[in-house]
């Protein structure tokens, strides 16, 4: 059967409506996906007993929903309560020619809703190999996959995409048409990039083991 089209804009609600720098906010859902693809760490924000947490984890997707795990004994991934999950990209610096005016190019996108924890064998199972696939693509495949006993171990949460917004910060700094521009102070961008390194084998693998394809080609790809 073939999916359903999802709509190609996010529905605007009281949560997801910019109300400050909107000319960087954005409800397209081809902005969200593309932050989401981009990265496999996400921050889970929840109140428990009365105190804010802020949770840093992986995370995996479908096409609807996200999936976040962690230990069962974790009270952050209890279900049932309202969280907020944010995902951050930091592309540069914007270096004005006032620290005012200073800023930040970046790709950011906040996700509202009510998590589910995820207790159907098959779409756990599902979820995982996503939050896995997620980090490094081709892994599923080739290493051992969980066990019943660490399957109990682990709680899995689903948090619907439904409900998002997205901001983006691109290009060189506001003031260039300001009366700062004639201090003669250098202004523009410093981009930041981050890239993946060489493999490092585990000291305790026995020799003739190699790095498996799916993991040695990922060696100077950009991350994010």
């Amino acid at each position: 059967m073939v999916p359903e089209p999802l709509p190609a804009a996010l529905p605007r609600t009281e949560l997801t409506r910019h109300r400050r720098l909107r000319e960087q906010g954005s409800l397209e859902r081809a902005d969200l996906d593309a932050i989401l693809d981009a990265g496999f760490v996400c921050h889970l924000g929840v109140v428990v007993e009365g105190r804010p947490l802020v949770v840093p984890t992986v995370f995996g997707r479908d096409r609807r929903q996200l999936y976040l795990h962690g230990s069962v004994a974790s009270r952050s991934l209890a279900g049932g309560t309202p969280v907020c999950v944010t995902v951050t990209h930091v592309d540069g610096l914007v270096l004005a020619r006032s620290v005012f005016e200073h800023g930040v190019n970046y790709r950011s996108a906040m996700i509202h809703g009510e998590a589910r924890k995820v207790t159907d064998p098959e779409e756990k199972l599902a979820g995982l190999r996503r939050l896995t696939e997620q980090a490094t693509p081709g892994q599923w495949q080739y290493a051992r996959r969980p066990n019943r006993k660490e399957l109990a171990a682990t709680t899995l949460l689903a948090l619907s995409l439904e409900e998002a917004s997205v901001k983006i910060r691109t290009g060189p700094p506001d003031d260039g048409d300001s009366d700062d521009a004639a201090l003669g102070v250098w202004a523009g961008t410093l981009p930041l990039a981050s890239a993946w390194g060489a493999p490092v084998t585990d000291p305790q693998l026995p020799p003739g083991i190699p790095v498996p394809g799916h993991i040695a080609r990922r060696e100077g790809t950009r991350h994010g």
